[in-house]
């Protein structure tokens, strides 16, 4: 009888030791399992203004601009580090030289993009190399620049930057983008284009990590 006794009252002497040592096991695996369940997003689409600053005749400037929009999807393959992204960007400008030509120009490509850590900032700048392809129509191409053979489908290459601030783990603002579009439409001189491309939007955050 003073056996059971005595194991009654050290059971219950040791109770709330148990208890507390059990506490940090059950915070640390709770907070692995609000970890899991909270992973960041894998995947994100941006869309966004677009302005372009183009030059069509060979050996000068002769520059006009543009005004357009771009979409844009990256693909997380390091996250934090590496996305794979894909981009298409679409300008136009109407009354572009004195003989009234309008221009249509769009560039679809796809690369890389290299994300530099942020840890304690809501800001992420990333850099990225992107190739692919540009296409043109509009008057100017069918009138002053007859000799762009290759306007529906030339080789375009767009390398640059951005900034973005994040607003929440599924939401962001991209502040501003800025990158150098080379297009390499025929036009019997040197066959290319500079063209200087700015904008802003918002970036949504899909999927996750």
């Amino acid at each position: 009888m003073r056996a059971t006794i005595k194991t009654t009252i050290a059971l219950f002497l040791l109770s709330p030791i148990a208890a507390v040592s059990a506490r940090p096991a059950l915070a640390q695996n709770s907070a692995q399992s609000s970890t899991a369940s909270e992973k960041p997003p894998r995947a994100e689409v941006a869309l966004g203004y677009t302005y372009l600053h183009s030059n069509a005749p060979p050996g000068g400037c002769g520059c006009f601009n543009l005004n357009g929009g771009s979409a844009s999807f990256a693909w997380a393959i390091k996250p934090g580090k590496w996305d794979l992204v894909g981009d298409v960007v679409s300008g136009h400008g109407s009354n572009i030289s004195a003989a009234g030509y309008g221009l249509t120009l769009s560039a679809f490509t796809a690369g890389v993009r290299y994300l530099p850590p942020f840890r304690h900032s809501s800001l992420q700048p990333f850099g990225q190399a992107l190739l692919g392809m540009a296409h043109s129509s509009g008057t100017l191409v069918q009138g002053s620049s007859s000799a762009t053979t290759n306007a529906g489908a030339a080789f375009a290459a767009n390398l640059g930057g951005g900034l973005d601030l994040n607003a929440s783990r599924h939401f962001s603002i991209r502040l501003v983008e800025g990158d150098y579009l080379l297009t390499t439409f025929n036009n019997g001189v040197n066959n290319h284009q500079n063209n200087f491309r700015i904008g802003a939007g918002v970036v949504f955050r899909l999927g996750n990590r």
